[in-house]
């Protein structure tokens, strides 16, 4: 099984108990299972922190906590964002989002060879073109 990649919003749901699709619960708990990383991107703690400033979400802790939370869950790891990762974000192939930390995401997935675990349509349609490995949650 490939890693799974766990974008913001798959992030928040999963942690403040929002419901997930079936077959994103079956991948976690099969990668909890098998030993394989749930990883969460570094872009991930700059959206959070985002969404809470502009008010769109709240968390059950500020966002520095909430995120250390994250990172302390078993299983759970922190991707790298290299400068390879970030320069390839702006190469990617085919038409992929413009949104910068969706293609961040995107760019991990890829280097990583990880499943991309997201509800942004934007990222699935580019799934769906073969670029990168996603589930819809």
């Amino acid at each position: 099984m490939s890693p799974l990649l766990l974008d913001t919003h798959a992030v928040i749901w999963l942690f403040e108990d929002m419901p997930l699709a079936p077959k994103t619960i079956s991948a976690i708990e099969a990668a909890y299972r098998d030993n394989t990383p749930l990883l969460v991107s570094p872009i991930t703690a700059w959206e959070i922190g985002l969404l809470v400033s502009h008010n769109r979400i709240s968390l059950s802790a500020t966002p520095h906590r909430w995120f250390a939370r994250i990172l302390a869950t078993p299983g759970m790891q922190l991707a790298q964002m290299s400068p390879d990762i970030l320069i390839a974000s702006s190469f990617l192939p085919g038409k992929p989002p413009r949104d910068p930390a969706d293609r961040i995401l995107l760019a991990t997935a890829r280097d990583l060879g990880a499943t991309l675990v997201t509800r942004d349509r934007a990222i699935l349609a580019y799934g769906e073109s073969g670029q990168v490995s996603t589930l819809a949650c």
